[in-house]
C-alpha cells in the first residue's frame, strides 16, 4: 500500500533542507520529464547528473533545458539582463550528463527515475543501482501509474525508497506528489518532502 502527500507550490523550509542534506541529485532519464526535474533541481542549487542511453539523447536534453532556463531567466530577471545571464550560466553549470547509470549514482544523495512506464524495466534498473549507490542514497520513482511498492521490491533499501511524482511541464507545474510505502522510513519521507519544498518558494499540504 502506498500513501500520498501532495506538495503544492514547492517551497523552501530552512530547517527541513538541513535535515534532508540532499545536494547531489541523479536523474535517470533525459526525456521531457527527466529534463524538467533536472532543471528545477539545478535552478535551486543542487548538483545534477542526467543519465540516458546515448549522447544524442543527452544533447537534446541539454538543449531543451537551456531553452527552458532562458525563458525562466527572462521572466525572473526582466529588468536585469546581466543577472539573468548569470542565472542561466550557473544553472547550466550545475548539470552534468552521463550514459553510465551505475557510475552516476555513486555520489548521489537522491536518485530520481523518470524512464519508460514498464515495471520490469524499472525493477531491473533499480536492482543495478542498488548495488552501485552508497547505502545512504535515497531512491525515488517519478512513475504516474505503477505502484511504488512493486518497484521498490527490486531493492534491498526499501526503507529508503519512495515516489516523487512531478507533473508536466515540470518547471511550470509547481506540484509534486510525495509517495511513501509501508516500508519507507520517516527519515526518507521527510527528506523527500524537504527536497520537494526546496524546489520552490511557497508550500501547502493536502
Amino acid at each position: 500500500m502506498s500513501l500520498t502527500t501532495k506538495v503544492f507550490s514547492r517551497g523552501l523550509s530552512t530547517s527541513a533542507v538541513r535535515m534532508a542534506a540532499i545536494k547531489n541529485v541523479t536523474v535517470i532519464g533525459g526525456g521531457l520529464m527527466g529534463a524538467g526535474i533536472a532543471q528545477v533541481a539545478a535552478q535551486t542549487g543542487h548538483s545534477v547528473t542526467i543519465v540516458d542511453q546515448t549522447k544524442d539523447i543527452l544533447q537534446q536534453s541539454r538543449a531543451s533545458i537551456e531553452k527552458s532556463i532562458s525563458r525562466v531567466s527572462k521572466k525572473k530577471f526582466k529588468d536585469d539582463a546581466n543577472a539573468g545571464m548569470d542565472f542561466v550560466k550557473k544553472t547550466i553549470g550545475r548539470i552534468k550528463m552521463n550514459t553510465n547509470a551505475e557510475e552516476s549514482v555513486k555520489e548521489a544523495d537522491l536518485v530520481i527515475e523518470a524512464i519508460i512506464e514498464n515495471l520490469d524495466v524499472k525493477r531491473e534498473l533499480f536492482g543495478r543501482l542498488d548495488k552501485a549507490a552508497k547505502s545512504s542514497t535515497i531512491f525515488a520513482s517519478n512513475t504516474s501509474s505503477l505502484p511504488i511498492t512493486d518497484i521498490a521490491a527490486a531493492v534491498e533499501r526499501r526503507d529508503r525508497f519512495g515516489g516523487l511524482h512531478f507533473f508536466n511541464p515540470v518547471p511550470v507545474m509547481k506540484l509534486v506528489e510525495v509517495i511513501r510505502t509501508e516500508e519507507t522510513s520517516d527519515d526518507t519521507y521527510n527528506s523527500l518532502m524537504a527536497f520537494s519544498e526546496a524546489l520552490g518558494e511557497n508550500s501547502s499540504y493536502l
